[in-house]
């Protein structure tokens, strides 16, 4: 799976995840650091990429309704320190499916992961 690392997130996260399968591209990389948020969003969604951040303003579903792009990685622990991030995102890559994650909005939390997923088409006619 594609995934982009928004600024905020330690450049290890790239070794971790690409260590698990996963094509990494950071905005470090990129030439993208201190870009607005919407340059970034632009840039994940044209490379079809899993966005992982911190940023709260891509948490509003309204906005980044499941279904509508790649998926969004919300990473929001109480002591967001690197080490703190590097173990938490660790964890999650070895205990989860990430793969399963494209189209969705997904909270990491400390103790939680809640995936919101893309609505079911209706099946009536």
């Amino acid at each position: 799976m594609l995934i982009k690392l928004d600024e905020n997130l330690p450049y290890k996260l790239k070794e971790i995840l690409e260590q698990r399968g996963h094509t990494v591209h950071t905005l470090t990389d990129e030439h993208l650091v201190g870009e607005p948020d919407d340059r970034v969003w632009a840039g994940a969604q044209s490379d079809g990429a899993l966005l992982i951040t911190q940023d709260l303003d891509f948490s509003d579903i309204r906005k980044f309704e499941p279904g509508a792009h790649h998926g969004i990685v919300l990473l929001r622990l109480r002591e967001p320190g690197r080490s703190a991030m590097i173990e938490r995102i660790g964890s999650v890559a070895q205990s989860f499916d990430i793969t399963s994650w494209a189209g969705c909005l997904v909270v990491i939390t400390d103790y939680k992961v809640r995936v919101r997923r893309p609505a079911r088409p209706n099946s009536c006619a």
